[in-house]
Formats: C-alpha cells, sequence, structure tokens
C-alpha cells in the first residue's frame, strides 16, 4: 500500500522546504557531557509509559523542514529526497499510516531504500496532547524510529548524500519547532526560586527521544562523511539546535548538550560559527531578557571547548571572556548556572594567568551588595581565580580586592537590619549577641536563617586564608592588604555575634602578627587611635545635640519658636560647640 502512495506522489521538489531557516526555539540542558543515552532507554519509552507533565512547549503538526538543504538541491538525487519529504504530511491527512516492512526481512540491495522509506514515514509528527488519539499510528512511529537507530548503529558502508539529506530532514521535521513565549514576565520571577520549580515534561517525549538519539548515533557514526554531512548539518541546521536550549525539558537538553558537543568536535568548520551563535545568546540572555533554560549547558561544552583552547589564546577568545563569560555574573538567576560559568572563568585564569587581574575586576564590578547567599558563591570563585593567580598580577587588584574582603569579613548586613527590626519591635537589645536570643524568643526564626547566611559570607571570606597559595600571597604583600582589613578584624574580634567568625577571625589575627609584628603593631595603633578619635568625635556630637535639646526645651515655656542656621549647626557640630538658637519674635 505504501509503494503505492509513493509512486503517485510528484516529483517536483517542494518550493515551501525554504521557509524553516528562520525559524526560532530553544531549550536548556543541565546533563554532563560524557552522558549519552544507550538503546536500552529507548526501549523503555513507551508512548503509555509517558507520566511526566506536559510542558508548556507545543507540537506544531508542520512538514519537514529544509533549511539546511539549499546546497543540496544542486544534485538530482537532492530534488528527489525534497519532494518525498515534503509530501509525507498528506499520509497522515488520508488516514494511511501502515507499518514498513523490517530490515531483516528484505534482501541487503533493498535495505537502502527501506531506510529512505521508514525515514520519509516518520515525518508525521503526531499530536501528543491527547493521550488517546492515533495510539496505534504512534506505536508504529516508535517502532520504525528504533529500526532506524539501530540501523544507523550497525551499518558498515558511507552513508550517500541522499541518506544524509533524508535523515537531517526526517530530525528537523521532528524537532524545530517555536517554544511558546513565557506566560508570565521576569519580575514575577525573581519572587521565587526558580530552583524549586518541578520539571517540565514533553508529553512527545517516546518519540522525541528516539530521533535524538538517531542524530547523536549518525554525528558519532564513522560511516558519517564531515566533509558531505557540513553540507546538511549546516549553520542553519546548528542555529535550530542552539534555539532548542531553551526547552523546558531537561531530557531534551540533555540529549542537545550531547549532541551540540559531538557536532563541534566532528566538523570543524562548524566551530567559529558555534562559539559566535553561543556568543549571541549570551548577550541577548544578559543584556535583554535574563531568562534562558539552556545557560548552564551551553557554559557545560564551553568549558571543554575552552580547555581545548591552544596556547597563546587567540583575541577572540580572550574577548569572549570579557564580553560574555564575566558579564554573566551580572543576572539576579546567576545561582542556576554559577558552578559552569566559575570552570569556564578558572579554565581561562588557568590558561593564561596574566588574565587573572581581568576576572577579578570583572567579579569585583558585578560583586552582590545585598544578596549574601550570591556572595558566598563569588567568594568561592574568588578563591577558584586566586588559586591559579600569580604575584605580579595579585599586585595589580590587590587594593580593590581586599576592600570588598574587608566588607565581607564584618558581613554587618544581618546585624543592622536586625538592630532596627528589633527597635521597632521594641525588643531589649544590649548587644549584637543578644539580638539571636531576642528575635528568636519574637518567633521570627526567618530573620535567624538570614543572620545564619550573613555568617556564612564572613565564614566563607576568611576561610581564604586557609588556602596555602593564598596566604603566601597575602603574607608577601602584607604591608598595603593589613592596614586595609585590620580595621574589619579588629570589629570581628570585639563585637561579631557569631562565634565561629571570631575564632576564625583570631587565627587569621595571629597569621598577620606571626608574620611581622612590628606591623601588626602599627595597624593596631593606628586602629586605636582613629577609634579614639572617632569616640572622642560622637561624644562632641552628642553634647552638642543635647545642648540643642536644652535650649528649644528652655523655650517651650514662652511658646517661641527656636530657629537655628543650618550652616552654623554643621559648623558646631564640627567643631564641638553649641549652635546658637535665637529666639523668633
Amino acid at each position: 500500500m505504501i509503494k503505492q502512495i509513493f509512486g503517485k506522489l510528484p516529483r517536483k521538489p517542494s518550493k515551501s522546504s525554504h521557509n524553516d531557516s528562520n525559524g526560532d526555539g530553544g531549550v536548556h540542558d543541565n546533563s554532563s557531557l560524557n552522558s549519552a543515552l544507550g538503546p536500552n532507554s529507548l526501549n523503555n519509552s513507551k508512548p503509555g509509559s509517558a507520566s511526566s507533565k506536559p510542558s508548556n512547549s507545543s507540537r506544531s503538526n508542520n512538514g519537514p523542514l529544509n533549511s539546511h538543504s539549499s546546497t543540496s538541491n544542486k544534485s538530482n538525487h537532492g530534488k528527489k529526497t525534497a519532494s518525498l519529504a515534503s509530501q509525507a504530511g498528506p499520509i497522515s491527512a488520508s488516514g494511511v499510516y501502515e507499518a514498513l516492512p523490517s530490515f531483516r526481512d528484505v534482501p541487503s540491495s533493498e535495505k537502502q531504500n527501506l531506510f529512505l522509506k521508514k525515514l520519509s514515514l516518520c515525518y508525521v509528527v503526531f499530536d501528543f496532547s491527547d493521550p488517546s488519539k492515533n495510539l496505534r499510528e504512534k506505536e508504529i512511529k516508535r517502532q520504525t524510529l528504533l529500526e532506524l537507530v539501530d540501523y544507523i548503529s550497525s551499518v558498515s558502508s558511507k552513508f550517500n548524500e541522499v541518506a544524509m539529506q533524508e535523515v537531517t530532514r526526517m530530525v528537523a521535521a521532528n524537532l524545530f519547532r517555536t517554544f511558546p513565549s513565557p506566560n508570565h514576565d521576569s519580575k514575577i520571577l525573581e519572587m521565587y526560586d526558580m530552583e524549586d520549580e518541578e520539571p517540565a515534561m514533553d508529553p512527545a517525549w517516546p518519540h522525541l527521544q528516539i530521533v535524538y538519539e538517531l542524530l547523536l548515533r549518525f554525528v558519532v557514526s564513522p560511516e558519517t562523511d564531515a566533509k558531505l554531512a557540513k553540507r546538511y548539518v549546516d549553520h542553519p541546521f546548528v542555529l535550530k539546535l542552539l534555539d532548542l536550549f531553551d526547552s523546558d525539558d531537561q531530557r531534551e537538553r540533555e540529549y542537545l548538550k550531547t549532541i551540540l558537543h559531538r557536532i563541534y568536535g566532528k566538523f570543524m568548520v562548524h566551530r567559529p560559527f558555534i562559539r559566535k551563535a553561543i556568543n549571541n545568546i549570551f548577550y541577548r540572555f544578559i543584556f535583554e531578557t535574563e531568562k534562558h533554560n539552556g545557560i548552564a549547558e551551553l557554559l557545560e561544552i564551553l568549558g571543554s571547548i575552552i580547555n581545548g583552547f591552544a596556547l597563546p589564546l587567540k583575541e577572540e577568545h580572550k574577548l569572549f571572556l570579557v564580553r560574555a563569560l564575566i558579564p554573566l555574573h551580572k543576572p539576579k538567576c546567576v545561582s542556576m548556572y554559577h558552578q559552569q560559568l566559575s570552570y569556564c572563568i578558572t579554565q581561562f585564569v588557568e590558561k593564561d594567568f596574566k588574565l587573572a587581574d581581568t576576572v577579578i575586576r570583572g567579579l569585583l564590578k558585578y560583586w552582590p551588595v545585598t544578596n549574601s547567599s550570591k556572595e558566598v558563591m563569588f567568594l568561592g570563585e574568588l578563591e577558584e581565580v586566586l588559586e591559579a593567580t600569580q604575584t605580579a598580577e595579585f599586585q595589580r587588584c590587590m587594593v580593590p580586592l581586599f576592600r570588598q574582603i574587608g566588607r565581607c569579613l564584618n558581613s554587618l548586613h544581618f546585624q543592622d537590619h536586625a538592630i532596627r527590626f528589633a527597635k521597632a519591635k521594641k525588643l531589649e537589645v544590649l548587644s549584637h549577641v543578644t539580638i539571636s536570643w531576642a528575635l528568636f524568643h519574637a518567633g521570627l526564626d526567618i530573620v535567624m536563617i538570614y543572620g545564619h547566611i550573613d555568617a556564612c559570607v564572613a565564614e566563607r571570606a576568611l576561610f581564604l586564608w586557609n588556602n596555602d597559595h593564598i596566604r603566601n600571597l597575602i603574607t608577601q604583600n602584607r604591608t598595603v592588604i593589613l592596614p586595609i582589613i585590620f580595621p574589619a578584624l579588629e570589629r570581628n574580634t570585639r563585637g561579631h555575634w557569631n562565634p565561629a567568625v571570631q575564632s576564625l577571625t583570631l587565627n587569621v589575627r595571629k597569621i598577620f602578627s606571626d608574620a611581622d609584628q612590628a606591623i601588626f603593631d602599627e595597624c593596631l595603633a593606628r586602629y586605636q587611635e582613629d577609634e579614639a578619635k572617632q569616640k572622642e568625635l560622637q561624644e562632641k556630637r552628642e553634647l552638642t545635640w543635647k545642648r540643642l535639646e536644652d535650649v528649644a526645651a528652655s523655650k517651650v515655656v514662652s511658646n517661641e519658636a527656636v530657629m537655628v542656621s543650618k550652616s552654623i549647626s554643621s559648623i558646631a557640630i564640627d567643631k564641638g560647640t553649641a549652635p546658637k538658637a535665637t529666639a523668633s519674635r
């Protein structure tokens, strides 16, 4: 029956086959590059076993996409397969969808033709939104796809251009689609943790998974000649794969990550284009949307790519670091991909230690001001970068770096906010130590959690001294670094509410005192002198305002208004004298 239908199909190539090159899509992947799903996982993916929740992505029942076949239409074989592929849609419309013979049931001379026919049969895309619809046809397609995967894995002769074109066209028909726009804006996303979302599952995964496996087997197959296949696995094809990285389905992103990495390794001619296309995705994410599901997976691929960069690094690669990777610290959702980003950054510094100064200044530029959990992440990345930093690069950035580390050592966000909160609730707060007790007994457990996070910032900053290489860098430059962070160390020692932070601070003070007691004593004397001056200035200010209150109180009896010149009062406060108050007549 199928042969009769195919015999009636016209041989004229489809004109609509070029409309796919402008399509968009997206997918996100969280798996490792080394993971690959074998045929055992495919055999378990039956249509009826898809117990996962449908995703928001919709599957359009479009015909095959031919964005990557413009160069192949020059050959007669290309025209024949194009016409065959473009007419696959009516099979579904007419309701005629029958299984083809197995490869085992035909002679070797017919297997190539049967392979093409099975590919054409799989052009039809079924609607999985209704689980009870087209059950027989869906199972026929699933079994056909499994047979195609086995054939590609076991074939012993090179794929010709006709087979390559048919494979890529069938893949395009099933995979390339546009995902719907998010039904909520980015402001709403900020109100909850995206990590707590349940993963979305595409209901069409029983078919999609096998198509992805087929594409992976085709790309890695030794029978696929890269010089010929590059005509079909071309730039538009690669762009559409990259678009799919915005998928909500993590399983799909896993396959995409593995496949793109294999394409990058096999098709050397596409490597600059792939890097540039990933750059463009990052630029749009950083400066426009701040919404993309696949940033972590793309960074994981890039981590492997960066690891293979030849030395010395090209200027293009350095610009990629400065313009794309470092600004990726800016988005609010950086925690979703920070581990992969940190690995890429560290790879650059290990490749070229002269980039350490650029990277550290970039981290300081995007350092989180009010988010303590993000500060902990940044400190972890900073330690990895410093571990690969040499003395010369360290000296270029140590002043701004340790000003920031000094702020992290104190980490007083919680204490300051807690004191104001406690006073607003009329809680008795005698010292920083009693903040925890007062807030806890007031039932403010959530505030205590944030206090613990802030303490983690100080602890994480103090842990830098546990790294031998970083400690040596600091010790070598103690004459510059110690005066910067000494006030923070002293404040922690005398009044930090967390005992662990106090203990770690004492250890750091001992490291400095053992390294150079003279500089330590000098910094201590200077701190005590500055502290005395600040105390004296504070007493003068309090005395000035006390005099103002007394003058104002003395005029209350006579109901006379007290006018104080702003300039005079400010001068008086600075000099520690009471401003002159004049009564209005």
